[in-house]
């Protein structure tokens, strides 16, 4: 399995990392997916993925949340220098970023829209550089389905393609975001819950060939371990989730999904290769 998007550099795990990801190699994960939610905290990512070479995999990116706790416009040009080819040494040799996706980014306004402006200027600048870098997108969204539509239909020429993490929305919700034929949808613990309408809509709209797994690390974690800390470990409850929803062996749902996840991450396997 594959762990698609999992915050594993947060402070969360600080005290038993290596053992989080034990757990996660015994319950059957080979590779996590960490995205990026500020500059400030960029460094460390790339230094604990770094610690994990072939198993954690890093994205960078600004979320919306926190594009007003630093000068976003600072904030980006600096997050860019590290899509950049990088020169190795002692060689010199130009080596690829190891960066493998633009993310975590996208629009949320929850709680309030008083900087949407500002949200909607952050996330098309993000987009350029997934077309200019050619890497895919970790799009995150919360009650912003209208304005994230206005903004990828902007760019449906350009060929995009990533993951709409963390869906939960509806069977209409799901049929407009599957209209972007390269995108996958993120599916983690809420499938899981026990009044959750999420496996009704899967069910009825969302084929498994457009589904990636994913926790968001460490946040909601699913049953039966709702309410406390998640971890990739748990993954593995979304996809036995998976099985019982597509009425499908386990074995399908790993292969799928982790099919599924390469094919978007295609810097994964030029990693992997090399």
């Amino acid at each position: 399995m594959i762990d698609t998007h999992a915050h594993i550099d947060g402070p969360e795990f600080s005290e038993d990392l290596e053992t989080v990801i034990q757990r996660a190699k015994e319950a059957g994960v080979k590779k996590i997916f960490v995205p990026g939610i500020c500059l400030k905290d960029t460094p460390h990512l790339l230094d604990v993925c770094n610690t994990h070479p072939g198993f954690l995999y890093p994205m960078i990116g600004l979320h919306p949340e926190n594009i007003m706790d630093e000068d976003y416009h600072n904030a980006l040009d600096k997050l860019e220098s590290y899509l950049k080819p990088s020169l190795s040494t002692p060689s010199k040799a130009c080596s690829p970023s190891p960066i493998i996706a633009i993310g975590e980014v996208g629009l949320d306004f929850y709680w309030d829209d008083t900087h949407k402006q500002e949200q909607m200027e952050v996330l098309e600048h993000q987009i350029h550089w997934a077309e200019q870098y050619h890497l895919p997108l970790m799009i995150h969204a919360r009650s912003a389905h209208a304005e994230l539509m206005e903004t990828m239909e902007r760019h449906r020429a350009s060929n995009l393609s990533g993951v709409f993490h963390c869906f939960t929305g509806t069977e209409e919700e799901a049929r407009d975001l599957l209209s972007f034929p390269n995108f996958m949808l993120g599916v983690g613990g809420v499938l899981t819950f026990k009044k959750s309408t999420l496996r009704e809509v899967v069910r009825n709209v969302i084929p498994l060939s457009r589904i990636v797994l994913e926790t968001d690390s460490p946040y909601m974690a699913p049953v039966p371990n709702r309410g406390k800390r998640n971890e990739s470990a748990y993954v593995r409850n979304v996809a036995e989730m998976l099985a019982e929803v597509y009425d499908i062996d386990f074995a399908t749902i790993v292969h799928q999904t982790t099919e599924n996840a390469l094919k978007v991450f295609k810097k994964v396997t030029f990693f992997d290769k090399n």
